[in-house]
């Protein structure tokens, strides 16, 4: 039996591609970055077809290193950077405008306006998401609205749009698969996520042409399988979810009240609502988790702007520190800093107070001040916003946290995810493998192709490394809390509704 899956992990930073095998171990990786364009202040762009060629590049590197042919692989898996979106030309293949990235703020007038207007509490009761330039759907109308010619051509059924896993899926199989999977539709805020197709009335709302949209699938599903002459034979793609539903997948978060959190740029918790999508009113995102054979999961979602870019701005910015490694031996060494506080609201606040005209602040300074304390109180700002999103999570009324499950670069840092523990007072536990986001396709590409039989079976594969339990007194933890909810208030731009 074929044995081994490959996962296209598409991030916003790089390209990787991991073979696993059947135990989910790690076979092989391979790994390239790609430019960040910033034609604009708050404007941030791609260029798809450097994506294409780091994904092939990465693809052929990884089976090079693992010896395997494409008859040696079961399925290939895509994850991605959600939300980003790319459109190109149906004849040609030709894309027709740099990719407008997830975190792009350039539609913030457009969302303003519709907000004005009314429409926010509609497209979120369909969606479960807020009227923001983050999603799909505001990109979309800027391209058909700024290209010289696209809506036209929109219009005419000749341009299709994709987030990165139906571009790439494009691509992969030749131009003959426009599909994606329904995580990834759920980001675009054209779907509805009760009757899971693409809603009329938001298509009319934001003038965006049905002949665009790819069709969507479960996430493990038949999706094509890719060009022969790109990697020595034709491998069938089963396996499609956004990145943050993929590492849900891979942390085996298969129950109602499961909830992990991934450390990268930022920072997603999402939690698994079981087949009940909860409306927040704590302005957290109800999105779809996943979609198997037909049934379907949800998931309540929120997201922290900054997290390792905290730690990057220390280091590469202010030059406080030499690496983002070297935060854990000052925090070994120093300790809790109990009253400076860092809110790092560079690109505004997210969950649960979605505040983008928010700026960053350091409070608390003093004579006695040291490079160790702005440190800390930058490590300290990311426990403190994860229990934001977990406060958030338990007034909207979902599962009480029973543990929470992470992954990401700054898992690695003991001393935080102990702090993370201390401030959620709950268990945390960091599995041996952390490639959660390649593994959760990689599952599902498996389920697809009958490496797996079921969620049952995938979940007894996940291992803990370690488990890190709260050991700060209540009152401690409280006076923490307490300050910073104090320092949030303070760069707010406006009063918390």
């Amino acid at each position: 039996m074929i044995s081994y899956l490959l996962s296209i992990d598409q991030g916003t930073t790089s390209t990787r591609a991991i073979i696993f095998d059947q135990n989910a171990q790690i076979v092989a990786v391979s790994q390239q970055s790609f430019k960040q364009l910033f034609p604009e202040d708050g404007w941030v762009e791609h260029n798809p077809d450097e994506i294409w060629e780091s994904t092939v590049k990465v693809c052929r590197e990884a089976l090079s290193i693992a010896g395997l042919k494409a008859s040696d692989i079961a399925g290939v898996g895509i994850a991605n950077q959600r939300e980003t979106t790319v459109l190109w030309d149906k004849k040609t293949g030709a894309v027709i405008h740099n990719a407008i990235v997830w975190q792009d703020r350039r539609t913030h007038a457009l969302c303003s306006e519709l907000k004005a207007q009314g429409f926010e509490s509609m497209v979120q009761q369909k969606t479960g998401l807020l009227l923001d330039p983050y999603f799909s759907a505001t990109k979309i109308a800027w391209i058909l609205d700024q290209v010289p010619g696209a809506r036209v051509k929109a219009e005419r059924g000749d341009l299709a749009f994709g987030t990165v896993d139906t571009f790439l899926l494009w691509r992969l199989t030749g131009g003959k698969s426009h599909k994606t999977d329904v995580t990834n539709a759920s980001r675009t805020m054209l779907l509805n996520i009760h009757d899971q197709c693409w809603d009329q009335e938001l298509l009319r709302l934001f003038k965006i042409p049905l002949s665009v949209l790819p069709e969507v699938e479960d996430c493990a599903a038949d999706f094509g399988e890719t060009s022969p002459d790109l990697f020595g034979g034709a491998i069938n793609i089963s396996g499609i979810a956004g990145d943050q539903q993929a590492a849900l997948i891979g942390q085996a978060c298969f129950e109602p009240g499961m909830v992990k959190s991934t450390y990268g740029t930022g920072c997603f918790l999402m939690m698994n609502t079981g087949d009940r999508p909860i409306q927040s009113s704590n302005k957290l995102l109800t999105t779809i988790a996943y979609r198997v054979k037909g049934v379907t999961s949800y998931a309540l979602e929120g997201s922290i702007f900054n997290a390792g870019t905290t730690m990057q701005w220390l280091s590469e910015g202010l030059g406080l520190i030499t690496s983002a490694d070297e935060s854990e031996e000052i925090a070994k060494q120093n300790g809790v800093s109990e009253n400076v506080y860092m809110v790092p609201a560079f690109t505004g606040l997210g969950a649960p107070y979605w505040d983008p005209e928010a700026r960053g602040g350091l409070f608390g300074l003093t004579r006695n001040t040291s490079v160790n304390d702005i440190v800390l109180a930058g490590l300290q700002s990311v426990a403190y916003q994860t229990n934001d999103l977990v406060g958030a999570m338990r007034s909207d009324g979902a599962s009480e946290l029973l543990s929470l499950r992470i992954d990401g670069g700054m898992a690695k840092n003991n001393w935080l995810v102990q702090f993370i523990s201390d401030m959620l007072f709950v268990d945390v536990e960091r599995p041996i493998v952390t490639e959660t986001t390649a593994l959760g396709v990689a599952y599902l590409a498996g389920l697809q192709s009958g490496i797996y039989e079921s969620f049952g079976q995938i979940g007894r594969l996940w291992l803990s490394e370690s488990c890190f339990r709260p050991e700060m007194p209540e009152a401690r933890r409280q006076k923490l809390h307490a300050g910073w909810l104090d320092a949030v208030e303070r760069v707010r731009s406006k009063p918390v509704e």
